[in-house]
């Protein structure tokens, strides 16, 4: 078979099929980034502008509607509120509100729950989804990516059996990784990557198509175990 064979030109059809294709995987992701971007600052806008008066919108001095006031509101007033906490004056306003919240009933549990969720995930000092590691799932022998999380409570612990190191992990479904399921067992069971959470949701949100540079075609061989529940 001769290299004109190998090499025969492609069709109209299928050049303009491949320019299609390229066009479309430039073109997807930046549509679908703008289109996320956008509701994001609208829905910030729409919320924060209604609590700012009218007389001090932009919009009110300039020919066209500016989009994005009400997230740079947001900003400076979160970046001012996290400022008047840090003195002992915010500190105590904040004592006297929470006192004031923790006599409501419903209210209570609401904002204590929320506070804690709050609290893990933003927190800059904690751990918890912060490290991936690998367990054997759903059978010895499969390995899958889980989030690791915060050792048991003790009413937790005082009900799992055996005196090893028990730790939390989330495990995420591909390819919505806000689903998925949490179970606790024993730390010697888990192998902790070292990869960080947002290259472990490529992973799972591609099912495996996107492989980060850093990550170990065969993780296992350079696994290291989880020591102890608290680490």
């Amino acid at each position: 078979m001769t290299n004109e064979t190998h090499h025969r030109p492609r069709g109209l059809g299928a050049r303009i099929r491949a320019y299609f294709l390229t066009g479309l995987v430039i073109a997807g992701p930046l549509a679908v980034t703008a289109s996320l971007v956008w509701w994001f600052v609208d829905t910030v806008d729409h919320w924060i502008k209604p609590l700012i008066p009218a007389a001090y919108w932009p919009d009110v001095y300039l020919p066209k509607n500016i989009p994005g006031v009400g997230v740079v509101l947001a900003f400076v007033g979160l970046t001012l509120l996290g400022f008047l906490a840090a003195n002992l004056l915010g500190r105590t306003l904040i004592r006297i509100s929470e006192n004031i919240l923790d006599r409501m009933p419903v209210v209570r549990g609401i904002y204590k729950s929320v506070k804690q969720l709050f609290e893990t995930v933003f927190s800059q000092q904690g751990t918890s989804f912060r490290r991936v590691g690998l367990v054997e799932y759903p059978s010895k022998g499969c390995w899958t990516i889980v989030f690791i999380s915060t050792p048991p409570g003790p009413g937790v612990r005082a009900k799992l059996p055996g005196e090893k190191d028990y730790i939390s992990v989330f495990l995420p479904c591909t390819p919505n990784p806000t689903t998925g399921f949490y179970f606790y067992l024993p730390a010697e069971d888990v192998v902790e990557l070292d990869m960080t959470p947002d290259n472990a949701a490529k992973i799972i949100m591609s099912a495996g198509l996107i492989q980060p540079e850093e990550i170990d075609t065969l993780p296992v061989k350079a696994k290291k175990q989880v020591q102890g529940a608290g680490s």
